[in-house]
């Protein structure tokens, strides 16, 4: 790999990040390997593979988005990769292959999770306020979603689709601002008509949102607040009937970033400022934490994802910082669901 460029810490980066954008828009692998066990409740998950370097014309590279595709491949996005570079790459978990996907356009893709409607890859373009999708093949590029909701634009984050393939997508709107001026927003858009809903507003800047494994509710990252809240949804999931704040994390400086769930409920949250995810109970209790080991630690800012194979145990978490963008595996809790799969 080419040397790696120093880059600002990842709370710099996340202010930065639509200033970035816009001026993006105008100009050897390791084996897979089994994790682990620290002691109880801690792991160290094993390198797979580096997928990308820092690049010269953004500064940083910030991989995010794991999700797996129909022929087992992990798609993975780039969300600072300049125009023409890889967007969206696949990751060959097995041999540690990694190969482009999609490079076309300027969109700064935060996350990625393919639809049960038509299994699509669909794409949150976080700076340009829009949802796009493509084949797992990367062809036929389209905007499904765009424009105001409710009179006013959103930041798409990440994204969770139902069991009838309608979308649910943080609105991270807000996310630089103090923690007490809340603008950020939960999205339903249907499925066939791209209708968009606000199902709950005046949040403090929300980032990670993930069903439950029973599809009931709604579990969300609030970035600002350091916590989780769980939404109880009507039967057809139009409406929040009831929430409540779920898990606080102690983070310190840094954040939480995307959450995935398990088959047996347990929820994965990513962070942003440590490469590290914290497993808890669906009840709140802390399980385990899974970290790089500490040799790569400091060259490794932010775990902001993970991925486990469905009906597999085997996760994998994209890891970014100064030293590049990484894919790191460990072995979860649970079996890998559609909950785990992406958003």
């Amino acid at each position: 790999m080419e040397p790696h460029r120093r880059t600002t810490r990842r709370t710099v980066i996340a202010r930065a990040l639509p200033a970035l954008v816009l001026a993006v828009a105008a100009t050897g692998c390791a084996d897979a390997a089994a994790t682990s066990t620290d002691g109880e409740g801690d792991r160290t998950a094993e390198l797979l593979v580096q997928v990308t370097s820092v690049h010269e014309e953004t500064g940083m590279t910030l991989l995010e988005g794991p999700t797996f595709a129909p022929d087992g491949g992990l798609l993975v996005v780039d969300v600072t990769a300049p125009a023409g570079e890889p967007k969206v790459l696949r990751v060959d978990t097995g041999s540690a292959e990694v190969e482009p996907v999609f490079t076309h356009g300027d969109g700064a893709y935060t996350s990625a999770q393919f639809s049960p409607l038509d299994d699509r890859l669909y794409l949150t373009d976080f700076a340009g306020g829009r949802i796009d999708s493509i084949t797992p093949e990367g062809e036929d590029h389209t905007t499904f979603f765009s424009g105001d909701v409710d009179g006013t634009p959103m930041q798409p984050d990440d994204l969770a689709f139902d069991e009838a393939g309608n979308m649910y997508v943080s609105d991270s709107t807000g996310f630089g601002d103090p923690a007490w001026e809340p603008r950020g927003r939960v999205v339903r858009i249907d499925g066939e008509t791209a209708e968009a809903t606000v199902l709950a507003d005046e949040l403090p800047a929300p980032n990670g949102i993930s069903f439950r494994e029973d599809f009931g509710g709604l579990w969300v990252g609030q970035y600002a607040a350091n916590r989780v809240d769980h939404y109880e949804l009507d039967e057809d999931g139009t409406s929040v009937v009831t929430s409540h704040a779920a898990i606080h994390f102690d983070g310190g400086t840094s954040r939480i970033d995307s959450i995935a769930v398990d088959a047996e409920g347990n929820l994965y949250q990513a962070v942003h400022g440590q490469p590290s995810i914290f497993v808890y109970s669906s009840t709140g209790e802390h399980l385990a934490t899974v970290s790089v080991p500490s040799e790569a630690a400091e060259g490794l800012e932010s775990a902001t994802n993970v991925a486990i194979a469905p009906g597999t145990t085997d996760a994998y978490m994209t890891v970014s910082g100064e030293d590049g963008g990484f894919v790191y595996s460990f072995e979860a809790l649970g079996e890998g669901i559609r909950q785990s799969n992406g958003g």
